[in-house]
């Protein structure tokens, strides 16, 4: 598809234009994404040509396959956003670490988001590298309504406060209890309402509620049989270890085994991004190769005594 792009746009083919990504169900729809480099040519219209002419040639020679042309955008949210096209986008939430992006679009726009057997989401996922989530606006709604009753609660419980307090801090955005814990206390005074001895009696509160939960989930490490050498692992926290445990990873070869993927699906929820789980799982293999290392420092240092002949073993070659 590149290859007859160029030969049907001279921009194109004068490096005047680039094609950054292409995206093809073979036969039947295909997204290219396309920048300019040149700010007075449209890329988009470039390749379209006049009446078409251009685009219908390449789908011509691909046998009627459908095309959709998009701008390449540097901005991941506004590439997604073209990528998706002709659909329309009311919102999008960008999870940069788990490479994810959650778009909002108005609830007649589903359908057209996410093409006919989802093709459409899925050539716009494959085509900016992104994960793509759709939802309607009436979903979302309801997701941010219960997201809200069940922060509220979390805090509600876990601080022993009031319903107006758990309100005010959801709305203020925190979201966990160790963000109340450990929150400067001149941010937690601006909100409307505290003051320095309610954000101090909030902090502890939260700090006491976490070393509670975390010596009981201590506790439960310790029953599950999960060895003081796997809770050492930096990264890893209390509820970790007790989902390690429940799944068998008990040990720092069970966990050394595991794949990053697998790390983060064992795990609580968000407790990891694949970097960090990646960077774990690293750290606990690191012990395999200690002896290594020291079976090659060894044989660096003594190598050349024991590899070189005594000077009376050669002989002159006449």
């Amino acid at each position: 598809m590149a290859t007859l792009f160029a030969q049907e746009v001279p921009e194109i083919y004068d490096s005047i234009i680039e094609i950054k990504a292409v995206a093809r169900d073979a036969g039947s729809r295909a997204k290219i994404a396309v920048l300019s480099n040149d700010s007075s040519i449209d890329p988009v219209g470039a390749c379209v040509g006049m009446r078409g002419s251009r685009v219908q040639a390449v789908v011509g020679e691909l046998q009627g396959e459908k095309i959709d042309i998009i701008q390449w955008s540097p901005d991941p949210a506004t590439f997604i956003v073209n990528a998706l096209a002709p659909a329309e986008v009311a919102k999008v939430v960008l999870d940069e670490e788990a490479h994810r992006i959650e778009v909002v679009v108005p609830d007649d726009q589903l359908s057209l988001a996410i093409g006919r057997r989802g093709q459409n989401v899925r050539l716009a996922s494959q085509l900016t590298g992104w994960d793509i989530d759709i939802l309607t606006e009436a979903e979302e709604s309801e997701r941010r309504t219960e997201e809200f009753r069940s922060l509220s609660q979390l805090f509600i419980v876990s601080l022993d406060i009031d319903e107006v307090i758990a309100h005010l801090l959801v709305t203020e955005g925190f979201a966990t209890v160790e963000e109340v814990a450990f929150v400067p206390i001149e941010d937690m005074v601006e909100i409307e309402g505290f003051d320095a001895d309610v954000a101090n009696e909030l902090r502890e509160r939260a700090r006491a509620f976490l070393a509670q939960r975390d010596e009981e989930f201590s506790n439960k490490r310790r029953e599950l049989g999960v060895t003081e050498e796997l809770a050492n692992v930096a990264g890893i926290n209390p509820a970790m270890l007790v989902a390690l445990g429940e799944k068998g990873v008990k040990t720092l070869d069970d966990l050394a085994d595991l794949a990053g993927d697998e790390l983060i699906e064992i795990v609580p929820p968000g407790s990891l991004g694949e970097d960090k789980a990646n960077e774990i799982i690293m750290a606990a293999r690191a012990h395999w190769f200690e002896g290594e290392d020291e079976a090659k420092d060894d044989g660096e240092t003594t190598g050349g005594e024991e590899g070189a002949a005594p000077a009376a073993d050669f002989e002159p070659v006449a």
